[in-house]
């Protein structure tokens, strides 16, 4: 491309194998130190300092100061979206990494999305939303948003809507989801429901990983709030 976004730039700095190894692990929305993404990547330290310096350089991570710790994150949700997309668009096209067992399943149940729910609960949710008439294709633009039943609908359900509404952040946000390969919700209401269902204990966080477990009571609880129609 001569003109326009250098596409280019950020293709190389997530095509290599370890710095896409250190992306991945921070779609987990936990903030980390070098030395565990180095670990992460299966690369020395040293190694890893140089890749977090070109993924900083070329806006991808931001990083926190904490004693003598440095911590980095995503640079913000856009780059969760991104990560996401071309996982999905790697894993329609066949280039899987090998699956690693039994976490395999788990994965592809419910994870993390940098910080919105994904998976097949994830989908499920969405679908739900869409079918019932409280997700839809708003303005000339194809944007996507709740409609006025689905605003009640979030209400219903302790999601605090007018402090969503004030944010910069996009409402409503399709990501498409790299397992299931069908759409699940992001923006701040993807990340406030995700919020949502750990307070109510209905979901938990496995440590160091992306996978989330559903309670029994969370799988009740999330069917009757969202049936598939």
């Amino acid at each position: 491309m001569k003109e326009g976004p250098d596409i280019a730039r950020i293709g190389a700095l997530m095509g290599d194998p370890a710095r896409a190894n250190i992306l991945s692990a921070l779609l987990s929305g936990k903030a980390l130190t070098a030395t565990e993404l180095a670990a992460e990547a299966g690369i020395t330290g040293q190694t890893a300092s140089s890749h977090l310096k070109k993924l900083m350089e070329g806006g991808l991570l931001t990083q926190a100061k904490q004693g003598r710790h440095r911590y980095f994150t995503l640079a913000g949700p856009e780059v969760g979206a991104v990560l996401e997309a071309v996982m999905g668009l790697a894993a329609r096209r066949g280039h899987l990494r090998t699956r690693t067992g039994p976490k395999d399943p788990a994965m592809r149940a419910a994870r993390v999305c940098y910080d919105h729910l994904a998976g097949d609960m994830a989908v499920r949710i969405f679908d739900s939303l869409q079918s019932r008439g409280f997700l839809a294709i708003s303005g000339n633009k194809g944007g996507f948003g709740l409609t006025e039943a689905g605003a009640g609908f979030v209400r219903e359900i302790g999601i605090d809507l007018d402090a969503l509404t004030t944010s910069r952040r996009p409402l409503c946000r399709i990501c498409l989801d790299w397992s299931e390969r069908r759409n699940h919700l992001a923006g701040s209401l993807g990340a406030a429901l995700l919020t949502r269902f750990l307070d109510q204990g209905w979901l938990r966080r496995e440590n160091a990983s992306r996978i989330v477990h559903i309670s029994p009571k969370g799988q009740t609880e999330l069917k009757v709030l969202f049936p598939v129609v």
